[in-house]
């Protein structure tokens, strides 16, 4: 499993504003990589921003939900059509479509379609989300959680999750390697997103990967704006910092 996060592919501090030359990097990065593969985006400044203006996900809005949805969906389309024309044979699969919450974190999910897409040499790209709630009426599904859900599910044999900084970083450096034991060590370094992020930045990002690794599956946390790292990571290569099981 592979996400790249949404400061990778947008400008999160502008509305709807896309880095097209990233998008058509990343996608020649990922259509090079090995079959079998599930792609998770972030939603950036897509969804972020338009979330964050009709109170999502606190307010229940359908307005808002079909407005974030739809702008999140396009920088979906974005991605697909960039990885078309890398080479790959990518299909969308829009997680307000195949899943459903409870108190914010996802209760049911439909995994046939993507099941039958890797048996069939396909490339399921999803993204963070809105979605129906059990409990809550609605809400919104974050790429990280997506990616702990779904590497779980399908037993993933390497996850690697792409940000904008070099890993975990500690007094300026990213540490090699984390577990659940040296949280207390990283307290106050590992925080939120400094951009409009409605899904906990860094902090909820790690916080997925730990209780991921509790389930005995690692990942790594690596540096996807630099080039060549994408193709090194889905190699399996030490790149960042690996959170380990």
């Amino acid at each position: 499993m592979l996400k790249i996060g949404g400061s990778i592919l947008t400008d999160r501090s502008q509305p709807l504003a896309a880095r097209s030359e990233e998008i058509k990097r990343v996608a020649e990065e990922v259509a090079a990589a090995p079959q079998n593969l599930i792609l998770v985006h972030g939603a950036g400044s897509f969804g972020h921003i338009p979330a964050k203006r009709y109170g999502l996900p606190e307010s229940f809005n359908p307005k808002g939900l079909r407005e974030t949805h739809a702008s999140v969906a396009s920088l979906n389309a974005l991605v697909v059509e960039a990885l078309a024309e890398a080479g790959a044979n990518p299909m969308p699969m829009h997680p307000f479509s195949c899943l459903v919450l409870r108190d914010g974190r996802i209760s049911s999910f439909a995994l046939g379609p993507l099941g039958m897409m890797l048996e069939n040499g396909i490339l399921p790209v999803l993204h963070g989300d809105v979605a129906m709630d059990i409990t809550r009426r609605a809400g919104i599904v974050s790429g990280d959680q997506l990616v702990h859900y779904l590497a779980r599910s399908i037993k993933a044999e390497m996850v690697a999750v792409g940000t904008n900084v070099d890993g975990i970083m500690l007094q300026g450096k990213a540490i090699s390697e984390i577990g659940k034991s040296d949280l207390p060590a990283l307290e106050g370094e590992v925080g939120e997103s400094s951009e409009v992020d409605v899904t906990g930045g860094m902090r909820g990002k790690l916080m997925e990967l730990l209780q991921l690794a509790e389930a005995g599956i690692g990942s790594t946390i690596f540096n996807a704006s630099r080039e060549g790292q994408i193709k090194r990571a889905l190699r399996g290569e030490a790149v960042g910092t690996r959170v380990r099981a």
